[in-house]
């Protein structure tokens, strides 16, 4: 019983994680800026043709993350993580940004930008934690290889983020180091899940 519901979450949370990405990429596409310019968070704000869209996305991907966290329950300090990270990115979702995003200390921002920004942030750190739990866990050789891959690709894509938006502020590079970070993100998310569906983990 316990396994079918292990199968059943992996299997959810990759569907749920892929169908929100999709959504979300949609949303930034077809929206009237360039899909590749400023944040993605961007796609969501008031105004904006395709915002409901594009934080439906993100809260229904913050419902793959928290599958994957029962998936991996096992895994008691990846489990806390992932449920954090929902928790997190749900918040992002529901949460939006003002116009155009701006956040300190290059450009002034509500209460609203910062709960935004520190949601999703946060996130991806926890998000990045989860990774290295699993890793260190080594539940089996193919989840503990593509979360071994993720790490090396997230955590200097993120300090690179970091220092961009602390030292220059919104950038093309910081965009594009955004961006990159989300894919590694969701890939790791949906391959993790698929993995778990497939033959349930086991682990510290």
């Amino acid at each position: 019983m316990m396994e079918a519901v292990t199968r059943v979450a992996g299997f959810g949370a990759a569907l749920a994680v892929a169908a929100g990405a999709v959504t979300m990429l949609v949303a930034l596409v077809a929206g009237p800026r360039g899909w590749w310019d400023g944040y993605v968070s961007e796609a969501g704000t008031a105004g904006q043709p395709y915002a409901i869209p594009y934080r439906s996305g993100l809260v229904l991907l913050a419902v793959g993350v928290a599958l994957l966290g029962v998936a991996l329950r096992r895994m008691r300090l990846v489990h806390a993580s992932l449920l954090v990270a929902a928790g997190l990115a749900a918040t992002s979702g529901l949460v939006a940004c003002s116009d155009t995003c701006p956040l300190p200390p290059y450009e002034p921002a509500t209460a609203a930008d910062i709960v935004h920004a520190s949601a999703s942030v946060a996130g991806m750190i926890v998000l990045a934690a989860a990774m290295a739990a699993v890793w260190f866990a080594r539940p089996r050789p193919a989840l503990t290889r593509l979360a071994g891959a993720a790490l090396v690709l997230i955590v200097p894509l993120g300090a690179a983020l970091g220092l961009t938006m602390l030292f220059v502020g919104r950038s093309d590079f910081g965009a594009t180091a955004e961006r990159l970070i989300l894919v590694v993100a969701v890939s790791w998310l949906v391959g993790t899940g698929l993995i778990a569906g497939v033959t349930p983990a086991t682990g510290r």
